[in-house]
């Protein structure tokens, strides 16, 4: 007997249960990967099914299609076309009839859930379930391990025509055994899991996932996938170079991740034979059906060989590779955008996973190229393709920006203001608590786009290569550095200690120096690879100090002149490489910690120092700049955001000192 529907404001306590269990397999990889699975509750009248495009992980009443089961029943007896792309269509729009809450596109598989006859069904893509049922003793292991009454179904392709294998076995196995089937294997794409309570839901998985353990072999340890591994430091000569072939009509995100199971396929050919071919469904969606394998290890010759495959490869197939494996690096997913990347990664790895445990089972079992074909032309899958792709088109889109200095402040500003322009931003900062919380926080508002933090002492090269390794490592590149970082301390002649005037210069104008020294040997390999309408940016954040005289701050204003100058030789030796290297001048940010922190910000410091005559509190310094501005405000963030986008935007100017000050400060 099926529940009655219940009306009125409250939840049902079935749906609060459904988002229960949904939430708990959604949040747990073994279980779920990039979202896959879905999960449904029914009565008599509704089916609620987890819509396209939800997550299981975060999903909540919102993210499940309502249907009505009276309409779903109907589609069981009827005759659809024999033309798989007519028929296909047809049920489509057959689900979106019987669908109650408009504009929530239904999984494809409800109708599965429909006649499954249990209250509660969870349909997931188990990682050490599609192990066995991706493996060449699929249905023989599956008797051995689980008894001759499970149930599995051979592969067939997905929609109605898997529906109708599924009901037919549904009904011969009530026939055959006088009850329902509360666990449906299926060959190279998952399991089902019904019953009347959630309860007894985790308990059938939990039964499931310890069998399918003891049937893997004790050569086959399952600690293999825990064990991280260093990125090689040769990285960051590999890939910037791999993005630009990759970006010719747009820039690409490219992400590398290295574990020992990774390490266990790319070392040999044999092994990466056994993950040539996708497994599932799910494979195609985001990985694509093809892949790239490089196994040169010296950094030219992987270079050289990527140069060869990867024009023929988009040749061949119509499509850029989404997976590349290099021997020694790592696998590399190349994504639209970094959101993109995580899942190619975490799909890609769930694949070496299945074939490594797919050796217990007699060796993995790929699907056959038709079934592939079909996978890549359906268009639900083309439709949850472009879900997940994700939609962010700002200034700068895609463009892997490092900002020195972005903990907090003027740095924070200019890299909140661009990761909201679409940019992979690093916030490279000494201060790790901060920095951390900055970037949580940045995550937050990003779209497709994402942001990552390196802890970095600007005054070290050693830590600025670090930094540039990371960066190469998360995003495949770096478009622009933005040297922001810098310190003050105020004083005159009589004032300033020897000690406090090398530690201004250190980072103000040495740091600056070191950053692009290292940084600029990453954008002229980029350069190298890509297309002659791209070019690589460095922008130094100056000061209106670097254009004129600062009465007692000669330590910080020396430094910001000399790093203009540093700036226009940067950018004629770096011109041929299509590095454009410019400064930004900005004028009084006030709302900032540099001039607004109450112990050391500068209107403290410039009291104390005496520098504003006549001044005896801080209002009285902070009212005798903005009568110095014509436009009577400070710079903002936001402001010196706009110009460094403008430089970044344009071609033609390198080597500029582009004052932002209000018209403090006017160039003649």
């Amino acid at each position: 007997m099926w529940p009655m529907c219940l009306c009125g404001s409250n939840k049902m306590k079935e749906i609060q249960q459904l988002i229960e269990i949904s939430q708990f397999y959604g949040r747990d990889s073994r279980f779920v990967i990039a979202g896959g699975g879905n999960t449904s509750y029914k009565n008599a009248e509704k089916l609620w099914v987890k819509a396209s495009g939800s997550s299981l992980a975060t999903i909540t009443e919102d993210g499940f299609a309502v249907l009505d089961r009276a309409k779903l029943n109907l589609m069981s007896d009827k005759v659809y076309s024999a033309n798989a792309a007519e028929r296909e269509e047809q049920v489509k729009n057959d689900l979106a009839d019987a669908t109650i809450t408009k504009g929530k596109r239904p999984s494809v598989e409800t109708s599965m859930h429909n006649v499954i006859d249990f209250a509660f069904v969870v349909h997931m893509h188990s990682t050490l379930v599609n192990g066995l049922m991706c493996a060449n003793n699929a249905e023989s292991d599956l008797k051995n391990l689980f008894g001759e009454k499970a149930l599995y179904i051979e592969y067939t392709d997905p929609g109605y025509v898997l529906f109708k294998k599924v009901e037919d076995a549904i009904k011969a196995y009530r026939a055959t055994n006088n009850e329902e089937p509360q666990v449906i294997w299926l060959q190279n794409h998952g399991i089902f899991v019904a019953a009347n309570s959630i309860e007894e839901v985790k308990v059938i998985y939990t039964e499931v996932l310890e069998k399918l353990s003891e049937g893997v072999t004790p050569s086959h340890p399952l600690t293999i996938f825990d064990e991280p591994r260093a990125t090689c430091s040769c990285t960051e000569q590999i890939l910037p170079g791999i993005r630009m072939m990759l970006s010719k009509d747009g820039l690409k995100t490219l992400k590398v991740r290295k574990n020992a199971l990774i390490k266990h396929f790319y070392d040999t050919e044999e092994a990466q034979a056994k993950i040539a071919k996708p497994f599932t469904p799910d494979a195609i969606v985001y990985c694509k059906s093809n892949y790239i394998f490089l196994n040169d290890e010296q950094p030219e010759a992987v270079l050289a060989e990527a140069a060869k495959q990867i024009p023929a490869f988009t040749a061949k197939f119509g499509y850029q590779p989404k997976v590349i494996l290099i021997k020694g690096i790592g696998l590399v997913a190349v994504g639209d955008n970094a959101a993109q990347c995580d899942i190619i990664l975490d799909v890609f790895e769930d694949a070496m996973k299945i074939a490594f445990y797919a050796e217990s089972f007699g060796g993995p079992h790929p699907m056959t190229q038709e079934q592939i074909d079909f996978i890549d032309n359906w268009e639900v899958e083309n439709y949850r393709r472009s879900v997940a792709a994700g939609a962010s088109k700002g200034r700068a889109e895609n463009k892997t920006i490092i900002v020195t200095g972005a903990a907090q402040g003027f740095g924070e500003g200019i890299a909140r203001c661009l990761l909201l322009e679409g940019a992979n931003i690093v916030v490279a900062d000494m201060n790790e608590v901060v920095g951390k919380a900055t970037v949580e926080q940045f995550n937050t508002l990003a779209k497709s786009n994402r942001a990552v933090f390196v802890k970095t002492n600007v005054s070290e090269i050693p830590s600025i290569e670090n930094l540039v390794h990371e960066t190469i490592c998360n995003f495949g590149a770096i478009d622009c550095f933005i040297s922001n970082a810098g310190v003050l301390r105020a004083g005159g002649l009589d004032d300033m200690t020897p000690e406090d005037f090398e530690f201004v210069t250190k980072i103000n104008y040495n740091a600056y120096f070191y950053c692009t020294k290292v940084v600029s040997k990453v954008m002229k390999l980029q350069t190298k690879y890509a297309g002659f309408d791209y070019y690589a940016d460095i922008i130094q954040i100056n000061s209106k100090s670097g254009l004129r005289g600062s009465k007692a701050n000669f330590a910080y204003a020396g430094g910001k002149f000399g790093g203009i100058g540093l700036t226009q030789s940067f950018a004629l030796e770096l011109a041929p490489f299509r590095i454009k290297v410019n400064s930004i001048c900005p004028g009084n940010f006030y709302d900032g910690p540099l001039w607004s922190d109450p112990e050391y910000g500068l209107f403290v410091q410039y009291l104390n120092a005496g520098k504003v005559p006549g001044a005896k509190t801080i209002e009285d310094v902070k009212e005798f700049y903005l009568s110095q501005v014509p436009m009577k405000k400070g710079c903002s963030p936001e402001d010196v955001t706009k110009g460094a986008l403008y430089l970044m935007e344009q071609c033609g100017e390198t080597g500029q000192a582009l004052p932002i000050t209000g018209g403090q400060v006017m160039l003649s």
